[in-house]
């Protein structure tokens, strides 16, 4: 059986605007050939099983390395696999998608084209530019800015793009600048006519050059803007001082960086994204599975026993959940068992189980917890802790003050990981980190030893901790704590970096 081919358009950069129908390739594939200037989380969210192949192509790329990309798809959808081509912006604007898609056809390999949101229309918008406005433009042009202006045979029809007053939207546009601008003044455009030079839209690192059509080159050139670019070129480039909305997002153009775990960083990375910063992840920690079930196992068979099972994070409840699977059980194995639960993650996590907590206190710590439960009555009961092999011991302490029969479980362990810091504890030591995230005291230790005690370089970003015991273990370590939400959950968390940047912000131009 001969597998299918989907030719899947990933969106100009930010990883929020692939399409729903472009996720849904990525979750059925096999085999994703990607191109280079993909964002990383689009590739993070395909499973471990499938194998991407970087089939990026940078400027000058020879034509042979096309013919061995349709080839390569070709031999693996002959292999019965799926596939997806996952290419950036529209597979069909200026992606060589329509080469692609001929080589299929014509080795009768069954394709579909999935259209992603082109760069030509997303990056101005983000820039504040709309490409059509009634009474400045009624129309636009997307032109590519790779060809050579100056060459004999240009394809490009200069001579009516120049004296319209049509909105032109150039792509791959920088190293041609200068003379694209010369032909279109040539041509009959106006000096004076606004331009606007985008690079790396819809991205945290989104820079925006605005002149005259005569200056724009020189502007470009003097700032260092380096590929990928769009070039827009007309009078809707002045509506960008009253319609710019993504620079002046307060985390815009942050670098900030994440120590979670490599599985959860994902949600704060996007997060963090959707407030225009760049998340950098530095997991410096891994949540692991205990290595020893038997007292895990013996807990299981006597848990009628009990009368509480409190959980004390979503680990917590992946891990148990993940164990009760595996010894063929389900969640009717709780029976009467009351729940208890710290914070809305970890009450979300058993909901999906089909599973209500009982008791879920408004703030999200173990004092607060025990304040919630001390009016249940708990004296005298039976109460399981579901933690980790790190876990304080303020709930279980609270708990016997209370006068429960407290068993404490390790259901999961908190290790070191060194295996992705590299880019992370680099970009500390050179003062490029503007915010750092601790949501966990064993995370601020582990940056701590992978910087080798540099407190000093830790100290130069702004710090938030995700709740009192993070902060008190930060505190502890020598770091300047500048940021504690008072909703101690990731949107709480961004939410207090939004308004600390926001008040820094106040005072500097944006570029």
């Amino acid at each position: 059986m001969i597998g299918t081919v989907y030719l899947v358009g990933a969106g100009p950069g930010d990883p929020d605007l692939i399409t729903l129908r472009g996720l849904e390739c990525l979750n059925r594939a096999d085999v994703v050939f990607h191109d280079r200037l993909l964002h990383g989380r689009l590739l993070d969210l395909l499973d471990n099983r499938v194998e991407k192949i970087d089939v990026g192509k940078t400027a000058g790329g020879s034509e042979v390395l096309q013919d061995e990309i349709n080839r390569l798809m070709i031999d693996q959808a002959r292999r019965g696999k799926t596939i997806v081509r996952l290419k950036g912006g529209d597979p069909f604007v200026f992606g060589r998608g329509g080469e692609e898609a001929l080589a299929l056809s014509r080795e009768r390999i069954p394709f579909e084209v999935v259209p992603g949101v082109s760069s030509a229309l997303a990056a101005p918008a983000y820039a504040g530019i709309p490409v059509s406005f009634r009474g400045m433009s009624s129309s636009f042009t997307v032109v590519t800015g790779h060809e050579d202006p100056g060459k004999k045979k240009s394809a490009i029809d200069w001579e009516r793009l120049g004296p319209g007053g049509e909105t032109l939207i150039f792509l791959m546009a920088v190293a041609n600048l200068e003379q694209i601008a010369g032909r279109l003044m040539e041509s009959g455009r106006p000096s004076s006519c606004p331009a606007a030079l985008i690079a790396h839209g819809t991205t945290g690192c989104q820079r925006t050059i605005v002149g005259s059509l005569d200056r724009i080159a020189g502007l470009v050139r003097a700032e260092g803007i380096s590929p990928p670019a769009v070039l827009v070129v007309g009078e809707v480039v002045r509506c960008r001082d009253e319609l710019r909305w993504f620079d002046r997002k307060s985390l815009f153009g942050r670098t900030i960086l994440i120590t979670r775990a490599a599985r959860q960083a994902g949600e704060l990375s996007r997060l963090l994204l959707r407030a225009g910063a760049i998340p950098i992840e530095m997991p410096v920690i891994q949540i692991v599975p205990i290595e020893d079930f038997d007292a895990f196992d013996r807990i299981v068979r006597d848990l009628a026993e009990f009368h509480w099972i409190v959980f004390t994070s979503l680990n917590g409840v992946r891990h148990f959940f993940a164990r009760i699977d595996a010894l063929g059980f389900d969640t009717r194995l709780l029976g009467p068992l009351r729940i208890a639960a710290i914070g809305p993650a970890t009450a979300q996590a058993l909901a999906r189980r089909g599973i209500r907590a009982d008791c879920v206190p408004g703030i999200y710590t173990s004092r607060a917890m025990l304040e919630a439960l001390r009016g249940r009555g708990i004296a005298g009961r039976r109460m399981l802790l579901c933690r980790s092999d790190l876990g304080g011991e303020t709930l279980a302490e609270g708990l016997l003050s209370l006068g429960a029969d407290v068993r404490e479980l390790t259901v999961y362990r908190t290790i070191p990981d060194r295996r992705d810091i590299a880019e992370g504890r680099k970009m500390l030591a050179e003062g490029r980190i503007d915010g750092i995230t601790f949501t966990s005291p064993s995370g601020v230790l582990n940056v701590l030893d992978a910087l080798d005690q540099n407190v000093e370089a830790v100290n130069r970003a702004v710090i938030a901790c995700l709740g009192p015991v993070t902060e008190t273990a930060a505190r502890r370590a020598g770091l300047r704590v500048d940021i504690v939400p008072t909703t101690i959950t990731l949107e709480g968390l961004v939410a207090s970096l939004e308004d600390d940047f926001g008040r820094r912000r106040k005072d500097e131009p944006i570029s």
